[in-house]
């Protein structure tokens, strides 16, 4: 076995009606009653989550204030504007309740409540982190980002650009995991939310940093995506399923937080930057283009995800399974709108993308990156197997 290092992973706590506990959770976290500032995508207002977590809260006498200014992709400013909120109201914890986008921007509120200096300081870990003074808790609704376990977020900037942060601070204390929550979710996220929390096992696996202990969740995150994703995409209702794939989104956001992801993220985060698309959609392109290209050279390493995957060892049947995979979840592969490959590449080329591009085992060349920008925007729109 190779040496590694494993980073902490927060307290996990999972299943059905476990949101019913979250008051205690806290209680255990601070030390008594606390002012919690929950973080919540407003959406789930309307579903009744944020008011049921409210009320478990209250009933443990914690005093409760929302903050739902948080959107898809959230912005630098809402969390500013957080954090301000969390500094007026001296919040011993934060609560974030939903997607990976409410779980990013709550992570950067906790940190940022605990300082004045401007967000832009910390801009792809170009400074530490200040240390929170507020406890952390993650409820996820989606099964995807895996942000739950992970000491990185991922917020817009005022120049519409995919900005990462990265620190201890930023991971969270505890997590609860309860599939009911996610159950009203359409299945067009479901799919592209597991697809999210696939492709980062896959990336996970087989980038530069993988390890064999990071493949030992980055793989049973595979296994667990190939059970239970289509069950959950077909029949929403099915806890087994949800519940299946809450744990696959943990297990790959533990990996990833160890081992980073690689080219589809770099791709996917470009694709991002230039319109409004789902990032498990934008990842899953990225991934179903460029499996060729980054199987070759790191054969071994895409040989164990094909295990995986339960198609024997040859990674070669890798890139058809992967999209026979995506036409079973009924991925609607569109984008709002097909750039200039040219336009994808020089992204995908900037600062802020060069992590995943230099953790990709296969050197990717500045020739490589229009080749590989053109062939992600072809997927677009194909509704089968592609050549």
């Amino acid at each position: 076995m190779s040496s590694y290092s494993l980073g902490r992973v927060p307290a996990i706590a999972a299943g059905p009606g476990r949101i019913d506990g979250l008051g205690a959770d806290v209680s255990l976290q601070t030390g008594g009653t606390a002012t919690v500032l929950l973080v919540a995508d407003p959406a789930l207002a309307g579903l009744g989550i944020t008011g049921r977590a409210e009320a478990v809260l209250s009933a443990a006498g914690h005093a409760v204030h929302r903050f739902e200014d948080v959107v898809s992709d959230p912005r630098e400013t809402q969390v500013i504007d957080g954090a301000g909120l969390a500094r007026r109201i001296r919040a011993d914890a934060i609560v974030a309740l939903g997607g990976g986008s409410a779980l990013d921007a709550a992570k950067m509120i906790a940190v940022l409540a605990a300082t004045d200096r401007p967000i832009a300081e910390f801009r792809l870990a170009a400074a530490p982190l200040p240390a929170r003074t507020a406890r952390l808790l993650c409820v996820p609704t989606t099964a995807g980002t895996g942000s739950e376990t992970t000491a990185v977020a991922v917020l817009t900037s005022p120049e519409h650009a995919k900005i990462w942060y990265w620190g201890g601070p930023l991971k969270p204390d505890a997590v609860v995991l309860d599939p009911e929550l996610t159950v009203a979710l359409p299945p067009a996220l479901t799919a592209a939310t597991g697809l999210d929390a696939l492709v980062h096992a896959m990336e996970a696996a087989t980038n530069r940093n993988r390890t064999d202990v990071t493949d030992l969740y980055a793989l049973e995150t595979i296994r667990l995506a190939i059970r239970h994703l289509p069950a959950a995409v077909a029949r929403p209702g099915d806890l087994d399923a949800r519940m299946g794939m809450l744990t696959a989104a943990c297990l790959a956001g533990t990996a990833i937080d160890n081992a980073g992801t690689a080219l589809a993220h770099n791709i996917g985060h470009a694709l991002g930057s230039l319109m409004p698309v789902h990032h498990g959609k934008a990842v899953a392109l990225a991934m179903e283009a460029s499996l060729p290209f980054v199987i070759e050279g790191n054969r071994a390493a895409f040989a164990r995800v094909a295990e995986a995957f339960g198609i024997g060892p040859d990674p070669d049947g890798l890139p058809a399974r992967f999209t026979a995979f995506i036409d079973e979840l009924g991925l609607d592969r569109h984008l709002p709108e097909v750039p200039d490959p040219a336009l994808l590449a020089a992204r995908m080329a900037a600062p802020e993308n060069a992590a995943m591009r230099a953790s990709t085992v296969r050197e990717v060349r500045d020739e490589d990156l229009a080749r590989l920008a053109a062939l992600t925007l072809a997927r677009a729109g194909m509704t089968g197997p592609a050549s």
